[in-house]
């Protein structure tokens, strides 16, 4: 008779933690948010270029640029000399007399004008003592020129006010006044606005050179956008 196999079984020390039943877990591992991203770092986001916007931006500053540069400044009209042109005495007391303004124009807009015949007015003593007659005719842009304008004197307003030029002649001082308004078009943004300028001078001269001492001038513009 053959003797029944015995089954034997190997017990196994049990360590504290499962002698009561207990699982034991492994250590945990703290991990920081730059270390969880590690080599799978997500890559930097990048700004989305909308020409839309850029095209948009663009014509602002063009638009911006071109009313700066095409706002309309006033033209400046300087009295550079006087000359003595005819000289005529008719008795009993007609007097003629006439002279040559040269005027320096500046017409500082980076557009051409263009202008029509106008009239200078020349004041003395807050009377009319004569016109100067200023033709028609254009400047280019940014340009700078020499106008030579006749002028004639009333000579009864010179007769009535002898007394007064005599002293001025004897102190080589005279004081006139010049007033003159220009119509004309300027051409901004393609198109052709209609502009008006007016331009009054202070000038004082020496009679008996006809020499100009001195002189203020003072401009006003008004241009038609619409």
């Amino acid at each position: 008779m053959t003797k029944p196999r015995q089954h034997t079984t190997e017990k196994k020390p049990r360590t504290p933690a499962t002698r009561f039943g207990l699982r034991t877990r492994s250590p945990l591992t703290t991990v920081l948010p730059g270390a969880a991203m590690g080599s799978a770092s997500s890559p930097p986001s990048r700004r989305r270029w909308s020409w839309g916007s850029a095209l948009a931006g663009a014509a602002t500053t063009a638009a911006a640029t071109a009313l700066v540069l095409c706002r309309p400044r006033d033209p400046r009209f300087e009295l550079i000399s006087i000359s003595l042109s005819t000289f005529h005495f008719r008795p009993p007391a007609a007097l003629d007399i006439g002279l040559t303004l040269t005027v320096h124009a500046t017409n500082p807009n980076v557009v051409p004008v263009r202008y029509g015949p106008s009239t200078v007015s020349i004041l003395y003593g807050g009377a009319h003592l004569g016109t100067a007659r200023l033709d028609a005719g254009g400047q280019p842009a940014t340009s700078c020129r020499l106008l030579h304008l006749p002028a004639r004197l009333d000579g009864v307003e010179l007769a009535h006010r002898a007394g007064s030029i005599i002293a001025d002649v004897a102190r080589r001082h005279m004081e006139l006044e010049a007033t003159v308004e220009i119509a004309g078009e300027a051409a901004v943004l393609l198109w052709s606005r209609p502009f008006s300028v007016r331009i009054d001078s202070h000038i004082t001269v020496d009679p008996v050179f006809l020499e100009v001492v001195e002189q203020e001038n003072s401009s006003e513009m008004q241009l038609q956008l619409a």
